[in-house]
């Protein structure tokens, strides 16, 4: 099993920024994929941004490039989503989640919410 534990969120207002932080441990050989998610209320979860632990090849969704940033602490086990410009549409409980081997198939963390007024 892996674990995550998300910390950063909170109350921002409009044009400000927040950084997440993700910490992995557990078995976590193999884990060569973290993303970040996000979930509108009575909304489906949507990807934010993934990042390739390996060769640190990157993804974000249209919504959020240019604005939002995911890195890697490898020696803390920690990725990072730095959000920059907060707009009030992106206030939504955001996730955390590793892939094995990059498979698609998640382990997720408990969440994290984010406000922005």
């Amino acid at each position: 099993q892996v674990q995550l534990v998300e910390s950063g969120g909170g109350s921002v207002q409009a044009g400000g920024s927040l950084r997440l932080s993700c910490v992995a441990s557990g078995d976590i050989v193999g884990i060569y994929c973290m993303a970040w998610f996000r979930q509108f209320q009575g909304k489906e979860r949507e990807g934010v941004a993934t990042i390739n632990i390996r060769n640190r090849w990157t993804y974000y969704s249209d919504s959020v490039k240019g604005r939002f940033t995911i890195s890697q602490d490898n020696a803390k086990n920690t990725v990072y989503l730095q959000m920059n410009s907060l707009k009030p549409e992106g206030t939504a409980m955001y996730y955390c989640a590793a892939d094995r081997f990059c498979s698609g198939s998640y382990y997720w963390g408990q969440g994290t919410q984010v406000t922005v007024s």
